[in-house]
């Protein structure tokens, strides 16, 4: 009689539903604790978050009228430290300068020029290129906004939109790392269930398109690294 294989201890875990932590979908009946909506009109979007049943955070990213990116987050499983990176076009920044000083020299001389026209013509010139350097480097010139979960360390949320993103965000971040810490206190007391129910959000968000199958394969590794004997803490 054949025996059957034998399965590693701590590679199986069973994703059965559990209504009590049920997602709640983001068009659904719920409770709202906060909302920001962010408009980027160089890049023409909008990003908008809201805190729902204490325990989740709903994400729209839209441009124009066309939803990019649409789903729900469950804060347990979110990292408490919320990431703002910034990032400046410093050579665009020096190209606006260095145009931008040539355009009022190329002026100076117009007016003790015999010939003023070459020089106003120079002058627009330099000006039209101070401007659209300045452009591109408030373009280029971003802050970024990151979410990762926990052990599976997985890019939950990353937006990217002009200088000033997290001065706007500030007032809502603060509303959002209470709430985290409120969904930190409701995990399971068992450190087995809490493996399970990370797991089994990672496969969701795979599931809904947030996490690609590379990234999901990945998050299980370290998820499962993470909960292993000498492996990181759930709490």
């Amino acid at each position: 009689m054949a025996m059957p294989r034998s399965v590693p201890e701590g590679e199986y875990v069973v994703l059965e539903s559990d209504e009590q932590y049920a997602v709640p979908h983001p068009h659904g009946p719920r409770r709202r604790h906060a909302r920001v909506d962010i408009s980027d009109r160089i890049r023409r979007r909008m990003l908008r978050l809201q805190i729902i049943d204490y325990f989740y955070l709903a994400v729209r990213v839209q441009r124009s009228r066309s939803v990019i990116a649409e789903y729900v987050l469950d804060l347990r499983f979110v990292e408490p430290s919320v990431r703002m990176s910034r990032h400046i076009a410093t050579r665009w920044l020096v190209a606006t300068v260095g145009l931008g000083a040539l355009a009022v020299a190329i002026g100076l001389r117009v007016q003790g020029s015999a010939a003023p026209g070459n020089w106003l013509l120079a002058c627009l010139g330099a000006s039209a290129l101070a401007v659209a350097a300045g452009f591109v480097c408030a373009y280029r010139t971003t802050e970024t906004l990151g979410l990762f979960s926990i052990h599976g360390r997985a890019r939950l949320l990353e937006y990217t939109g002009t200088l000033g993103l997290g001065r706007e965000l500030r007032p809502f971040l603060t509303r959002l790392s209470a709430h985290v810490r409120i969904a930190m206190a409701a995990r399971r007391p068992s450190k087995a269930r809490h493996l399970r129910d990370e797991m089994r959000e990672h496969a969701r968000l795979h599931e809904t398109g947030v996490l690609c199958k590379l990234e999901y394969e990945a998050c299980k590794v370290r998820i499962l690294a993470g909960h292993a004997p000498g492996g990181a803490s759930a709490s």
